[in-house]
């Protein structure tokens, strides 16, 4: 082999090693870069959306929202009012009437009540004597013998009444105690006027026993109210006429023997 056929390579010159490093170092650094700029660029789409939403937010809580007005309530419909009645079963209200069990009282209303489910109609009695107030179902004044006042004719026969013999039968006292207690509590004002008359004692005569004291005073009392309320006059007024018919009747003593055979025999009758 000749030196001519030998091929000789020429050392790299030191400039173009340093270029050559240089460019790869660049395009290194120019990936970097680029690799980092779309690192950031991702970081950003993928902030993005929350950022948008913290904004929102942000916003949402700036912005005061005006309280809801709130409609003023409709004001209920005003019932009808209840109709007032003034007058049932031949009765109206401030007109005073006679309760068997109680006397002269007067109907101050008519009202409406429900009773386990049924509306039931009834007149409102009040007795101002005995503080009581009663209140009786308008369907029921039959049955209880509530009644009007008693005519004048009528009021004139019970004082009539007044003025005759006392009729007492010779039968124990607790017997004829009933009778009179029925006389009294059944309304009837000429009924009322036989008591009072039977029970009746004059100075000149013995005095009462206490049940007759009580009853003759119940008695006086019932008939004193209905004429008070008829003649519309006070009841101290109805009593001293009460007692006027009462003195104008017969005296008060022994029957003739006539009467006594008569009452034996009306006794004997009764107990056959």
């Amino acid at each position: 082999m000749t030196a001519n056929n030998k091929k000789t390579t020429a050392p790299s010159t030191p400039s173009t090693a340093a270029k050559a490093t240089a460019t790869k170092a660049s395009a290194t650094v120019k990936k970097v870069t680029e690799a980092k700029k779309k690192v950031t660029e991702t970081k950003k789409v993928a902030e993005a959306p929350v950022k948008k939403k913290v904004e929102l937010q942000t916003v949402a809580k700036a912005v005061v929202k005006p309280a809801p007005v709130k409609p003023a309530p409709a004001k209920p419909a005003p019932a009808p009012e209840a109709k007032k009645l003034t007058q049932r079963q031949g009765f109206k209200i401030n007109e005073f009437i006679v309760y068997p069990a109680h006397g002269v009282g007067q109907i101050v209303a008519i009202e409406e009540q429900e009773v386990a489910g049924y509306k039931l109609e009834l007149f409102v009695i009040n007795f101002v004597k005995d503080k009581m107030t009663l209140r009786v179902p308008t369907t029921k004044i039959a049955s209880v013998g509530m009644r009007k006042l008693a005519e004048t004719p009528l009021v004139k026969r019970a004082l009539d009444t007044l003025k005759g013999r006392a009729r007492i039968k010779r039968t124990m006292w607790s017997r004829r105690a009933q009778e009179y207690e029925a006389k009294i509590n059944s309304g009837d004002i000429v009924a009322i006027s036989e008591v009072v008359r039977d029970l009746f004692r004059s100075e000149s005569q013995p005095e009462q026993s206490y049940s007759e004291r009580q009853l003759y005073e119940a008695a006086l009392d019932r008939l004193a109210r209905e004429i008070a309320a008829v003649q519309r006059i006070t009841e101290t007024e109805a009593v001293k006429e009460i007692e006027a018919s009462l003195a104008k009747g017969p005296r008060r003593g022994p029957k003739p023997e006539a009467e006594a055979e008569s009452d034996e025999a009306v006794i004997e009758d009764e107990a056959a």
